[in-house]
């Protein structure tokens, strides 16, 4: 008998991408053997960040396969990159399982994929190959898709997803985050009627491999959604994985030791127009403090971004504008005040580990429900409101600036935060009983 080998599949958008690939680089440090597999297209831009070695002790290969869309088709229209996933996947997924398995002396013993990409867990189970779905982000948003069902016979939604109480907040049981019904997953990742529907099918169809997948596992602890995980039992907490990989704080002059410094980042989709964009960047300059700023290229509609008249000489030395940062090593300097944030699972998830308080600007998809965590359920941020044009302004940024490092409770339950995590990924802890159960289960 061989060794385990594993294959690993993400749904392909970074913030999936990157806690599959934490979990593997975990896993072949225990000596499982895995293959990760991207699309073509992703499986370029994950050569380029991290080259052939993205493992220490060779066990982690990367593979890809067809996503589907043509060169130059934009990745980011979810409902198209879906529909063609859909299309195509599941017979690529085939062939390579038949190919490793044809030339490789180690048969693939397990498929981990993403429940985001449940056609994957469908294509391995028919296989006959164990499997296990992981939950890349809060667990209780993956109990509000399973509520679906209940949600329709409560009819608070209708048989395709459209709420009947458009202001109704949902809220599964006490002490758990609540979420306006037009911020429900599927609806606002895009405007188009057509791809909310595409989306909502797809999440119905991902939600059934909860059922019969031999594992589900969550990027979360049990520290952070205590109730969450009394709402899906058969989820086991597993994170957070930077807890797991963090590599303490950076070390040297990087910036001065003072807690100061307001960390600026929006993820890979948040998109601005030119009006909510120049509104950030006065706020930030009127908060008269220093601030890192991460300014993708496609982060404005438009070409160009451009920035108020003088902005750059006015905020001068005390400002950087970058293309990127290492975010999780950022957060870990102790210089840094607060994380203006989208507030994606994963940044959530690197500010607690860090214990960085937070103000929340949500774009789509869970980051509301990220929010309502952050602000109701563990009080270490703040939400930021729009004015009647849908625009946050210069004034509220700089208020809830102020408010949020002029309070120390905000910092200090943080700190708390931060402390529960470590401790649930430590030896011995809620997070690390089941990696080391789930290794074991690997291995047998």
């Amino acid at each position: 008998m061989g060794k385990p080998y594993v294959l690993v599949i993400p749904y392909p958008t970074q913030g999936h991408v990157i806690p599959l690939v934490e979990l593997s680089q975990n896993l072949a440090k225990q000596g499982i053997k895995i293959s990760f597999v991207n699309t073509v297209f992703n499986h370029k831009r994950v050569l380029d960040a991290f080259g052939e070695k993205v493992d220490e002790n060779g066990l982690l290969h990367l593979l890809s396969v067809p996503d589907g869309l043509e060169d130059g088709k934009d990745r980011n229209q979810l409902g198209k990159l879906t529909e063609r996933l859909c299309q195509v996947m599941p017979t690529q997924l085939k062939e390579l399982i038949h190919k490793v398995n044809g030339s490789d002396d180690d048969k693939i013993s397990c498929v981990l994929a993403d429940i985001n990409i449940g056609l994957a867990l469908d294509v391995a189970a028919e296989l006959g190959i164990p499997t296990v779905g992981l939950w890349p982000g809060a667990v209780f948003q993956l109990a509000m898709l399973l509520s679906i069902p209940k949600f329709i016979d409560d009819g608070l939604i209708d048989e395709i997803g459209t709420p009947l109480m458009k202001h109704k907040m949902f809220q599964l049981s006490p002490k758990t985050p609540s979420i306006h019904p037009m911020n429900l997953v599927w609806l606002n990742i895009d405007d188009s009627p057509s791809t909310q529907k595409i989306m909502f099918d797809f999440i119905l169809r991902n939600i059934k491999v909860v059922e019969t997948t031999d594992w589900v596992l969550c990027n979360s602890s049990l520290e952070l959604e205590f109730q969450g995980f009394n709402l899906v039992p058969k989820a086991s907490p597993i994170g957070p994985f930077l807890a797991i990989n963090r590599l303490g704080n950076l070390s040297g002059n990087f910036w001065p030791e003072d807690s100061t410094f307001i960390y600026v980042a929006f993820g890979s989709f948040t998109v601005f127009d030119q009006i909510q964009f120049q509104e950030l960047a006065l706020g930030l300059e009127i908060t008269e403090r220093p601030f890192i700023w991460v300014v993708r290229e496609d982060i404005t509609k438009g070409k160009h971004h451009n920035y108020p008249k003088g902005f750059n000489e006015r905020v001068g030395n005390r400002c950087r504008i970058v293309s990127w940062a290492p975010q999780a090593a950022v957060l870990g300097h102790s210089s840094i005040a607060c994380f203006i944030s989208h507030c994606g699972w994963n940044s959530t998830m690197e500010g607690v580990s860090n214990g960085v308080p937070f103000l929340c600007w949500p774009y789509f998809a869970d980051q509301f429900l990220n929010e309502s965590y952050i602000s109701d359920i563990w009080k270490t941020g703040l939400k930021l409101q729009k004015d009647e044009g849908g625009i946050i302004r210069k004034e509220e940024i700089k208020r809830k600036v102020e408010q949020l490092v002029g309070d120390e409770n905000f910092k200090t339950r943080a700190v708390e935060l931060k402390q529960m995590v470590e401790k649930s990924v430590c030896d011995g802890g809620s997070s690390d009983k089941v990696f080391k159960n789930f290794v074991q289960w690997l291995k047998s």
